[in-house]
Order: structure tokens, then C-alpha cells, then sequence
């Protein structure tokens, strides 16, 4: 069994330095590992919190912060072999093609990675998309991290097919009741498609950005609706919330992953073949 954490986050919390804002987001990531979970998932732009914290007040300017003064020292705090943590997301600026990107960085099994967000809003307008979704094995499970607005779109679940993916990880940030919406239903449908657990922690309150000024959201997970998870619920929910930390616990078997998939008599939407192209006839 993995047990997964999913944590919610206010950025408007009392931080006097962009160190002490990283040691609150540190402090609440060693408690969840200490406290028995092995993994860890923060929301979207949990970073932007810094903003009001740097000058000059920019997306650039927490990108410099975040990557060059606080990263090194949260590698090396958060530097577990058996345990592994997605830090969320944070402006990342590319020098080589002078962009500036939506970046989860990932610390798993000892490991750095990142994904790029590869769908932007109309509101992340100094953004430019990512390119590539990454798979990476932890504790014997696939994984992807599929960053907000990319949970809606149909077609990293068809790239996603046949790729054997166990969970997907979701940070979102969310200024309204329907984004949330969006976002957990398209995870509920993911699950469903690639007979995978969806896991989703949304941002929450707010700070002195115009990115993350007010936001609204909840932990949510979802699991494939299928025999080998019949005995458990499929879908939990937290209350909406607009403010606070808040954490939901669940646990990941693979050994019930790898039975729904040796059951082919079941209809599992996850387990047929891709579908070739084809024809829409309008009529």
C-alpha cells in the first residue's frame, strides 16, 4: 500500500521572508511524511505566495527566488528515498528559450523532476505551455502529473492509453466553484478512462498576486469504477473551502490495480484497444 496525502494551501499565511514561506510549506510536508505518508501533493501556484514577499512584484522575479534562493535548500530538507513529494507549481524561467513556464518540481525516491503545465488559462498571459507529459515509478506505481486545466482535456487522456499510468497527481488553483467543478469532474472521468486513482489538491484563499488573489477549493480523489474496488468508495470529496490547510489521507493498492486489469470479462474502458481515427458524418 502508498499512502497519499493531499493537502490544500492558503498562501495568504503570515510569512515575514520568502525562507519562512518555504519552512511553512517544508514544516507541513515533513509532517505528513513523519505522520506515515508517502507521498505528498501540494496545489498549483502554491508559489506565487512569495510574490508579495520579493521585489520587483512579478512572476519573474518568483521564478528567480523560488529556483535559485529556496529550491536548493528544499532538495536538500525534503531528500527521502522512500518518500516523495510534488512542491506544487512555481514560474520557472527558461533562459535558453526565454519563456516563462507553469513547473511542478517532483522529489521522488531521492530524484528531482518537473512537469511543465502544458494548457494555460487566458489569465497566465506571461506563461507560455510546456511540452511532454512525464511518467515516473515510485513504490512500485506509475505516475503523471497532470496540472490543472490539463485534467479537462480529452487528449492527454487519449495520450495517455495504453501508457499503464497507477495515479495521476492534480495541483489546481481555482477562483470559483465551477473551476473546481471542472477540474474534479474531468479527474472523476480520468479515473473512469484510464483505470487509474486521480488524485486533485486545490489552491485555496489567497495572497497579494493577481494570479492567486482569490481562490476557492477542496482535496478530492477518485478511483476506477471497477470490481476490484467495488468493496471501498470510489469517489471522496472534501467540502469546498475558501481558506485553510486541509488534508485527506487515502491509500493506493496496486494489488488491486493489477487485478482489475487481469479482469477482461469486465467492461473497463481503460483496457481496450485505441480506437483508430475515425469519420464524423454530419447528417
Amino acid at each position: 500500500m502508498t499512502s497519499l496525502e493531499l493537502i490544500t494551501f492558503d498562501p495568504g499565511i503570515h510569512a515575514k521572508s520568502p525562507a519562512a514561506y518555504a519552512a511553512e510549506v517544508t514544516d507541513l510536508v515533513d509532517a505528513a511524511w513523519n505522520d506515515g505518508a508517502d507521498v505528498v501533493l501540494l496545489p498549483e501556484f502554491i508559489w506565487m505566495g512569495l510574490e508579495p514577499l520579493v521585489e520587483p512584484k512579478s512572476p519573474r522575479r518568483v521564478a528567480e527566488v523560488f529556483w535559485h534562493d529556496l529550491f536548493p535548500t528544499l532538495k536538500s530538507l525534503l531528500n527521502r528515498p522512500d518518500k516523495a513529494v510534488v512542491l506544487g507549481t512555481a514560474p520557472f524561467w527558461d533562459a535558453e528559450r526565454g519563456v516563462l513556464l507553469n513547473r511542478a518540481p517532483i522529489l521522488a525516491g531521492g530524484r528531482v523532476r518537473h512537469q511543465d503545465k502544458l494548457h494555460l488559462t487566458p489569465w497566465e498571459d506571461d506563461f507560455t505551455p510546456g511540452g511532454g507529459l512525464h511518467l515516473w515509478e515510485f513504490a512500485g506505481l506509475r505516475f503523471a502529473v497532470v496540472i490543472c486545466l490539463d485534467i479537462e482535456m480529452p487528449e492527454i487522456s487519449a495520450g495517455l492509453r495504453g501508457a499503464g499510468v497507477d495515479v495521476l497527481l492534480v495541483p489546481s488553483a481555482t477562483e470559483t466553484i465551477l473551476g473546481v467543478e471542472r477540474v474534479d469532474r474531468c479527474a472523476s472521468a480520468r479515473a473512469v478512462e484510464l483505470g487509474a486513482v486521480v488524485g486533485v489538491s486545490h489552491l485555496t484563499g489567497g495572497a497579494a498576486s493577481g494570479l492567486i488573489n482569490e481562490n476557492v477549493g477542496r482535496t478530492a480523489v477518485y478511483f476506477p469504477s471497477q470490481a476490484a474496488f467495488g468493496g471501498d468508495p470510489r469517489w471522496i470529496e472534501g467540502a469546498v473551502v475558501s481558506g485553510g490547510v486541509h488534508k485527506q489521507r487515502v491509500l493506493v493498492d496496486p494489488r488491486a490495480l493489477k487485478a482489475m486489469r487481469r479482469m477482461k470479462q469486465e467492461t473497463n474502458p481503460s483496457l481496450l484497444p485505441v480506437l483508430t481515427p475515425f469519420e464524423i458524418v454530419r447528417e
